[in-house]
């Protein structure tokens, strides 16, 4: 029998926001691989061993995953992952493949899943915390509340534009071109935060653009919201509400605590 494939989300940073589940998957598995050539220095690793010490007993294995925009590499490593992992999966071991944040949100573990599965073997996602979830926490304001949208912004080529849209901006990845970023952000004249590395050592909170330095880490993380009153609809003013869908005028909907 071979075994399964289980990408693993370890949260943002901070151990305790690792999920049960996620624990419970760590626990289980043969083997855990980690993003990077060596392991040990992996930052989903380190996150992982500070909640399941057991880690260190386990079978652990770096796989490498340049930082690259160039296609043709970038493939490359994939199938070279994918066959590797493919390789204990035929030995019947389960394996845990760890990804900072959630495993779902550009995650580069994604493409390895998607190889491993058209492959035929079995895979299965585990849900992690998100960053912008964490960071949103982190500086205790709501990403978004009754209509807002939420938009996420992932290159620096879509700040200028994404800038304009209505409702909470992320603006996540900008690495080098933080400078950029902070330039644009200046000229919206939106509320703005930062966190970067959000739960884990050297963690540091901006609160203001004017705090945002042009050399922050790539795990830097931006939350940008309409000023109040500028354009922006506040459906929490008293005697306000949604206007209903036809049809709905007298059906009230229930709402679970834990919905968004």
């Amino acid at each position: 029998m071979t075994g399964v494939l289980y990408g693993i989300g370890v949260g943002p940073g901070d151990p305790e926001l690792l999920t049960l589940k996620a624990v419970q998957k760590i626990q289980a598995c043969d083997v855990i691989a980690v993003p990077g050539k060596d392991y040990r220095e992996s930052i989903a690793y380190g996150i992982a061993i500070r909640a399941v010490p057991e880690i260190q007993e386990k079978e652990c294995m770096g796989i490498v995953m340049p930082m690259t925009r160039d296609r043709k590499v970038l493939r490359e490593c994939h199938e070279r992952a994918a066959g590797q992992l493919a390789g204990l999966l035929d030995q019947g071991k389960q394996v845990g493949f760890l990804n900072l944040g959630d495993v779902t949100i550009y995650a580069s573990y994604l493409y390895i899943h998607r190889r491993v599965a058209a492959m035929g073997y079995k895979t299965e996602l585990i849900n992690g915390v998100p960053s912008f979830c964490a960071a949103a926490a982190r500086m205790g304001i709501g990403l978004v509340e009754n209509s807002d949208q939420l938009h996420i912004l992932s290159q620096p080529e879509q700040i200028e534009e994404g800038l304009k849209l209505s409702g909470t901006k992320v603006i996540m990845k900008m690495g080098k071109n933080m400078g950029q970023a902070r330039s644009c952000l200046e000229k919206s004249g939106q509320d703005v935060w930062m966190v970067e590395n959000c739960g884990m050592p050297g963690e540091r909170v901006c609160r203001n653009v004017g705090e945002i330095y042009e050399n922050a880490g790539y795990y830097s993380l931006i939350i940008v919201k309409d000023k109040p009153g500028n354009g922006q609809k506040d459906n929490l003013m008293e005697g306000k509400r949604d206007k209903p869908m036809e049809g709905q005028e007298d059906k009230p909907v229930e709402r679970q605590e834990d919905e968004p």
